[in-house]
């Protein structure tokens, strides 16, 4: 079973060392979202479409015909042991994953058809108040159990139609439709809602969730294997047991790793924003000089389309571009004529300084301080400190190349008054394929105007 997320984002990369910063934010949104309380449009879309649930859960078992009859002992195994996989949710993606596939199949097959959907409502339920106990989230987050429960229907309804009886691998593309028809449920039912409460695309729901289910789909593979056998021996439901468990103890590893890496990320913007700080002390004009940049460098960024990562690491870049300049004297850096050549020299390594800088810090920093070695290259190789031209500039360095010298064009200066924004955007046209990648300032020339 897959559950929708809380708002759009790409899906998280947890072998890295850190998180992208969007899956950072997102991740913590989506595990506050589960534990916080329903608001008013999550109450009453619950409320809507979990009565439409009850309505036609409780319609099926007089409409479906099914001459099963389970024992009370195999039909509350199934139950109970579908609450506890419902409490071993591990993250996928955006979103959440259920084991619970390992045993709504054997209910599909065990079970009278007709009433699935009402013995998968109250496992989730049960599963409910078990995770409320234990901490878990809001009470009033039960109002969201028919909601979750919907994905049932589905199969419920294309096996009815197919009466394939006894489970068989000669029936596998009746089990494929049935498990589409689920697929489809459950988007149906949580895709238009995520919409509705938090302005999810319903394009991108089909995306996050699609990761979701591609583990059902395995899932729903052993579970299968599980119902061949547990038709003619209930007891067999037991041996989905272990694996349930074993996914339960992967997922609070994962879970684990995931709390690390945000961690991780936090420190790195942590440690960015103090380096930031250090350079403000040291010269304020350089400190808020780099914050300035920032906010335009993500803002063409947004022009360019770069994706999150992309976007974090012209962040810092932006922000620790003017790092090494703590080892620049101030009367150099502040001095109201023109530099001599040795001043000029000794100012040129201030990128060459950041890099020194912030490799100490390492991992994402020191990445970024690749970067900021770069951030100084001219477009046709005539920057410093490597030389570099065109796109052996690593896209950051030439994003924050030219929105450094647009803030420095229209700042007051010890040696020369601010120019207009008109005439600092006509400099930078003008040098665009010399000193500028042209791309980066049409895209620079949109965000001003935006």
């Amino acid at each position: 079973m897959a559950t929708a997320v809380p708002s759009a984002a790409a899906e998280p990369n947890i072998g890295s060392a850190a998180l992208d910063p969007q899956d950072n934010d997102l991740i913590e949104e989506a595990r506050a979202h589960e534990s916080s309380h329903l608001g008013a449009r999550d109450r009453w879309s619950a409320i809507v479409l979990g009565l439409a649930f009850l309505g036609v859960a409780a319609t099926l078992p007089f409409v479906v015909h099914s001459d099963r009859s389970p024992g009370f002992l195999s039909a509350a195994v199934l139950v109970a042991a579908y609450a506890i996989a419902s409490n071993a949710s591990f993250e996928v993606g955006m979103g959440l994953v259920l084991p619970t596939e390992l045993f709504l199949v054997p209910m599909l097959f065990i079970l009278p058809l007709g009433v699935v959907p009402l013995a998968v409502a109250s496992g989730l339920l049960l599963g409910s108040v078990l995770g409320h106990l234990r901490k878990g989230p809001p009470l009033d987050r039960i109002l969201l159990v028919p909601l979750n429960s919907w994905y049932a229907v589905g199969p419920v309804v294309v096996l009815a139609l197919a009466a394939s009886g006894e489970p068989a691998l000669r029936h596998w593309p009746v089990y494929v439709a049935a498990l589409a028809a689920q697929f489809g449920f459950d988007y149906l039912a949580q895709a238009p809602r995520q919409r509705y409460v938090n302005g999810v695309p319903l394009t991108m729901a089909a995306r996050l969730m699609a990761s979701a289910f591609v583990v059902d789909a395995a899932l729903a593979l052993i579970g299968l294997l599980v119902a061949m056998v547990a038709v003619h021996n209930a007891s067999a439901i037991l041996f989905a047991l272990p694996l349930m468990g074993l996914l339960g103890y992967f997922a609070r590893e994962r879970q684990v790793r995931i709390d690390h890496a945000i961690e991780l990320g936090q420190a790195y913007r942590g440690t960015a924003f103090l380096l930031g700080d250090v350079v403000e002390a040291d010269d304020a004009y350089t400190g808020s000089h780099s914050r300035d940049v920032v906010s335009l460098v993500l803002a063409v960024c947004e022009e360019l389309g770069l994706g999150a990562r992309g976007r974090r690491d012209a962040e810092f870049t932006a922000l620790l571009h003017d790092v090494g300049k703590i080892k620049v004297p101030s009367e150099i850096i502040n001095k109201p004529g023109a530099l001599t050549p040795d001043e000029r020299a000794i100012i040129n390594m201030h990128t060459i300084e950041g890099e020194r800088l912030l490799s100490q810090v390492g991992g994402i920093l020191g990445n970024v301080g690749r970067i900021v070695r770069s951030c100084h290259e001219d477009w046709d190789g005539t920057g410093y400190p490597d030389g570099l031209a065109g796109e052996e500039i690593p896209l950051a360095a030439r994003i924050v190349r030219c929105c450094d010298a647009f803030s420095a064009i229209t700042t007051d200066r010890p040696y020369r008054a601010a120019r207009s924004v008109g005439e600092a955007l006509d400099e930078l046209r003008r040098c665009a394929g010399t000193d500028f990648d042209p791309q980066v300032v049409e895209a620079l020339v949109a965000a001003v105007a935006h």
